[in-house]
C-alpha cells in the first residue's frame, strides 16, 4: 500500500517537497490532496502537480479519510496551531523545521501527538541524506577516534526575504538556518545535552537575530561552535575533528551531496526534479519522506533518526541562545 500524503500550504517549500515525493516510486508514495487558505491557491497547486483534490481550508484536509500523513509547510509561527488541527483529527504529521517557536510549543506538539496516538516528526531533512547516514556510520565505527571539535557555518543573504527578518513571521538567523548547524552538532554528539551554551549575536531593528555565534561545551572536554547569518553568505560547510581523523561536509552542509572522510571524497547526488525548484537540492526531501513511510509501516510514533527528544533539545538550546542574545517572540510571553 502506498503512503497517502496530504500537503498543507501551497508555498515554495510545499512545491519542492511535492517534487521530491514524485522522485519516489508511485506505488510507495501518493499525494492525495493539497490545502491552502485560499481555494484558488490550492487549485493552482493541484493542477501544477496533478494532485486529485484541493481544499480551501486546513480543516477540510484534516477530515479527508484518504490521507495517512500530512506534510505541514506553513511558516513556523503557525506550526503548533496547524499541526494540532491534523493531530486532533488522528493524522500523522511531518512538520517543517523548526518544529515550533520555542520548547514550550514543542512540548505541546509532542503531547498532542502522544494524546492522539499519531506519528510526529520535525522535517530535519538533512539527517536522512545518504551523506548524513554515512557520517553516523563513521562515528559509530569510531573511525575518527574521539571527536573533540565540531565547527559548522550557515549564512545566506536573506535580508530581502520578509520571513527571514520579520519577527511576526518567525524571522531570525537561528530559527531559520542556524537550526541546521545545531542539529548537525547534536547528531554528531548523539543527542547529548551540552554542559554550557554561550551565544553572541547582533539583532536587526525588527528585534530578530541577523547573525549569531554559538559555542557549546559537551562532556569529556568536547567543543562545538556554529555561526549563522541572514546577512551574508558563509562557507556553509561542516567539520568534525577527532583524535584519529576528520570528516568534512563541503558547502551546503544542510543538503549534502558529498563527504570527505580522512581526505577521501565521496559523491551522493540527488535526483533531478521534474519541475524547477525554489531551494537547493530539494529533491533530497525524498529521504525524509521515505523515513516517514518506513516508520509508519513499522507502527512507530516517532523516527529513531529525529526523535521527539531530539526536537526538544534543539528547541531548548535555541531558547537559551535567544535568551542570551535578546531575541524574544510573542510566543515566548504566554
Amino acid at each position: 500500500m502506498a503512503t497517502r500524503w496530504g500537503i498543507c500550504s501551497s508555498g515554495k517549500i510545499s512545491h519542492d517537497f511535492t517534487v521530491a515525493l514524485k522522485t519516489l516510486p508511485p506505488g510507495d508514495h501518493q499525494i492525495v490532496a493539497v490545502a491552502a487558505r485560499k481555494l484558488q491557491d490550492a487549485n493552482d497547486f493541484a493542477k501544477k502537480h496533478s494532485i486529485p483534490t484541493a481544499y480551501g481550508s486546513y480543516d477540510e484536509l484534516a477530515k479527508d479519510p484518504e490521507i495517512d500523513v500530512v506534510y505541514v509547510g506553513v511558516i513556523h509561527p503557525y506550526h503548533l496551531k496547524v499541526s494540532q488541527i491534523f493531530m486532533e483529527a488522528q493524522k500523522n504529521v511531518l512538520c517543517e523545521k523548526p518544529l515550533a517557536m520555542n520548547s514550550r510549543e514543542v512540548q505541546e506538539m509532542v503531547a498532542s501527538a502522544r494524546r492522539n496516538n499519531v506519528f510526529l516528526m520535525e522535517a530535519v531533512w538533512t539527517r536522512f541524506f545518504p551523506a548524513s547516514l554515512q557520517i553516523r556510520r563513521v562515528l559509530a565505527q569510531e573511525e575518527l577516534g574521539e571527536v573533540k571539535v565540531v565547527r559548522v557555518d550557515f549564512g545566506a543573504a536573506l535580508m530581502h526575504v520578509p520571513r527571514a527578518v520579520e519577527k511576526e513571521l518567525g524571522g531570525g538567523a537561528l530559527l531559520d538556518i542556524g537550526i541546521y548547524c545545531l542539529q548537525f552538532i547534536t547528531m554528531v554528539f548523539g543527542g547529548e545535552r551540552p554542559e554550557s551554551i554561550q551565544a553572541t549575536g547582533v539583532c536587526l531593528d525588527t528585534g530578530v537575530d541577523e547573525s549569531m555565534v554559538v559555542t557549546l561545551k559537551f562532556s569529556r572536554s568536547r567543543l562545538a561552535v556554529f555561526t549563522c547569518s541572514v546577512a551574508v553568505d558563509l562557507p556553509n560547510d561542516a567539520l568534525i575533528v577527532g583524535t584519529k581523523g576528520t570528516v568534512k561536509v563541503p558547502a551546503h552542509m544542510w543538503c549534502p551531496t558529498s563527504l570527505v572522510v580522512n581526505g577521501k571524497e565521496t559523491q551522493y547526488p540527488v535526483p533531478e526534479p521534474y519541475l524547477p525548484l525554489n531551494f537547493l537540492n530539494s529533491t533530497g526531501m525524498r529521504y525524509e519522506a521515505e523515513e516517514v513511510r518506513q516508520c509508519l509501516l513499522k507502527g512507530l510514533k516517532e523516527s529513531p533518526g529525529m526523535t521527539h527528544s531530539d526536537s526538544l533539545l534543539l528547541a531548548e538550546v535555541m531558547d537559551e541562545a535567544r535568551r542570551q542574545v535578546g531575541v524574544v517572540y510573542s510566543q515566548d510571553h504566554l
